[in-house]
């Protein structure tokens, strides 16, 4: 799979007269190879993946983290310790020495390399191949939807586990506990049944997004000790925790604690789930993706409330945002293959309500992957 992916890519650097790609995101690094580590930049160690277009690929890694790249697929691999001569720098002029063009992640390459690289190659010389990149990831395949639907498996324990932590009396960081706690032991058991050997962790962690009481209009509010109340709103989003063997997935739910106090507070719900049903009747081959968001936004408006303060969706996969993404002015046809996060909303000054899914796009329309009750009287935590 990874091999395969390799030799894609050199085939689109060649048509695109590139002669050496310089790889430096870790989920593209990932992508190409199959090899991640835990450090990166944050600690002032590199990981580089460099493809020339007609020569074997070199993976640049720090020493400390060599026997990670046992089980990757690579052709050449250098390693570099920290203070021993050029450090990472050592191999990289020879490579890109008399080069016409060179392509980079440019919004992706950590400064310092940028800064390095910038020294050594003339700035006509760089090229950005993230489109290429991002066109490529686009489009899911076999292996990477199997992973997708397990990833949904995941989501699904920990929004079960969630909802059945949330009561009257509660503290946020307890819900965020019990998602970790569910989600880690459903991945390890699908890695135990499905991928025999792996290294890879099955831990869930994340600084949890939610909000519940008078905090549920702040978007992004995370876990804290404050102490859920009879007849309050929680909002859940499990965003970057949704997470099974790389591959992340959005999910968000909305619940009330006991009752629903507020009649608006029903019609808002129901305007949400809505918003999501428009913007699904639009997910399939052939339509753009800004024609997904237009059929989400136009609901919400038609029933009263302001424009959507966020797009509808966006491509999800190894990164947590990937294009495209479902907003205005994105004309990217829907493909089969594709995987999305799709939301519906409905937002005000006191109250806010959101629901979410991850969906594969079909041949005929989509498959959703994180199933779960959704219907108003579903939402309702007695």
């Amino acid at each position: 799979m990874f091999q395969k992916r390799m030799e894609i890519l050199r085939k689109k650097i060649q048509e695109k007269n590139i002669d050496v790609a310089v790889i430096t995101d870790d989920d593209s690094v990932y992508y190409y190879t199959g090899y991640y580590d835990y450090l990166h930049m944050e600690f002032a160690r590199p990981t580089i993946l460099i493809i020339p277009k007609n020569d074997k690929s070199l993976l640049i890694t720090p020493t400390v983290d060599m026997a990670l790249a046992d089980d990757a697929t690579i052709e050449n691999l250098e390693a570099w310790n920290d203070g021993v001569g050029n450090e990472w720098r050592e191999h990289i002029p020879n490579i890109l020495k008399n080069k016409n063009k060179i392509g980079i992640e440019e919004n992706h390459m950590p400064p310092t390399v940028r800064k390095y690289v910038d020294s050594i190659v003339d700035k006509e010389n760089i090229e950005n191949v993230t489109p290429i990149i991002s066109e490529m990831r686009m489009i899911k395949s076999e292996e990477e939807l199997k992973i997708a639907r397990f990833a949904g498996q995941v989501g699904v324990s920990m929004m079960q586990a969630s909802r059945d932590t949330i009561g009257d009396g509660v503290p946020e960081y307890e819900i965020a506990i019990a998602a970790s706690n569910a989600g880690t032991r459903k991945a390890s058991e699908i890695l135990n049944n499905h991928y025999k050997g792996s290294r890879m962790s099955p831990l869930i962690h994340f600084l949890h997004i939610m909000a519940s009481g008078e905090h549920i209009t702040t978007t992004h509010h995370r876990a804290s000790t404050r102490i859920l109340k009879w007849a309050e709103p929680m909002y859940l989003c499990f965003c970057g925790m949704t997470n099974f063997h790389r591959f992340k997935l959005g999910f968000d739910r909305l619940f009330f604690i006991g009752e629903i106090k507020e009649k608006s507070w029903e019609k808002a719900y129901e305007v949400a789930i809505e918003s999501q049903a428009a913007a699904l009747k639009m997910l399939k081959p052939g339509v753009t993706a800004e024609e997904v968001h237009a059929a989400y936004a136009e609901t919400i408006q038609n029933a009263g409330y302001d424009y959507p303060l966020f797009r509808c969706g966006r491509g999800v996969g190894f990164s947590f945002l990937e294009e495209p993404q479902l907003v205005s002015g994105n004309k990217t046809i829907l493909k089969p293959g594709m995987v999305f996060a799709v939301d519906g909303s409905t937002s005000s000054k006191s109250f806010r309500s959101q629901v979410g899914d991850s969906f594969i796009v079909t041949e005929e329309g989509y498959e959703p992957i994180t199933p779960f009750p959704k219907k108003l009287e579903d939402s309702i935590v007695k």
